[in-house]
């Protein structure tokens, strides 16, 4: 699919733009623009800040201004941290990416617009996109790192592009116990609890079995779980017969 391009606006540090191309190939993206960067292009030190993701910083597209960088766009988003005094719709870096993709499903060509490190976009920047990315803050201190900011918005155009589970359970070299391996392990545990006495008095003995077995099915085992709470009881009955 075709992506939204970033657009680096005077950004002061080699640095910076590395770790910001850095950012941006984390989650997939590699439409980098450069608008004069402060230190000359290209830059040594961009590449070894870059970490594995050089090959924006060979391809990336390097202009004068900030009208030239988007010039063939036809949708911008600036991010700024500040009020600046200028009518525009202002949305979270979510929503943006939201817009982002529909207009680029559309046909659009789309571009974020990412400022220098000591002050962020001029309203002369600014006044030339279509709509404001503000990221929520904490407000007493709303300065964000170029590719902290980078990072946040790549993170959103990736995670709405992919479906990526809320939580999930790493396996490691097993796989989930099967009902009938878990129907042989309260097996093997009734048998053995009521061979030591355990289910008493009589009269209870059928609701502390039904008990058990609700407990078995609300764990969600593993087959090593499994496996190694069967040893567990095995020895335990070798150590009941040797004493």
């Amino acid at each position: 699919m075709v992506q939204p391009v970033f657009v680096l606006v005077r950004s002061q540090m080699g640095e910076n733009i590395g770790g910001a191309a850095r950012a941006m190939w984390n989650f997939g993206l590699d439409r980098m623009r450069l608008v004069d960067p402060r230190d000359g292009w290209p830059n040594q030190k961009a590449v070894a800040m870059a970490s594995g993701a050089g090959r924006l910083l060979d391809e990336a597209g390097v202009f004068p201004t900030t009208a030239e960088a988007v010039g063939d766009c036809d949708y911008v988003f600036a991010t700024t941290a500040r009020a600046r005094g200028l009518t525009k719709p202002v949305v979270t870096p979510e929503r943006a990416m939201e817009v982002a993709r529909e207009r680029i499903a559309a046909g659009e060509k789309v571009a974020v617009l990412f400022g220098p490190e000591r002050a962020g976009l001029e309203n002369d920047d600014i006044a030339r996109a279509n709509a404001i990315i503000n990221v929520p803050v904490n407000p007493d201190f709303a300065s964000l790192n170029l590719a902290q900011c980078v990072l946040l918005t790549a993170y959103e155009w990736r995670r709405q592009g992919v479906e990526v589970a809320a939580e999930r359970v790493e396996l490691a070299g097993t796989d989930w116990a099967s009902q009938i391996e878990m129907e042989k392990l309260a097996t093997h545990y009734e048998e053995r609890l009521d061979a030591a006495g355990f289910f008493f008095p009589e009269t209870k003995a059928e609701g502390m079995k039904l008990n058990l077995r609700n407990l078995w099915s609300r764990m969600p085992l593993t087959r090593a779980d499994v496996q190694m709470l069967h040893g567990v009881m095995r020895q335990m009955v070798r150590w009941k017969e040797r004493g």
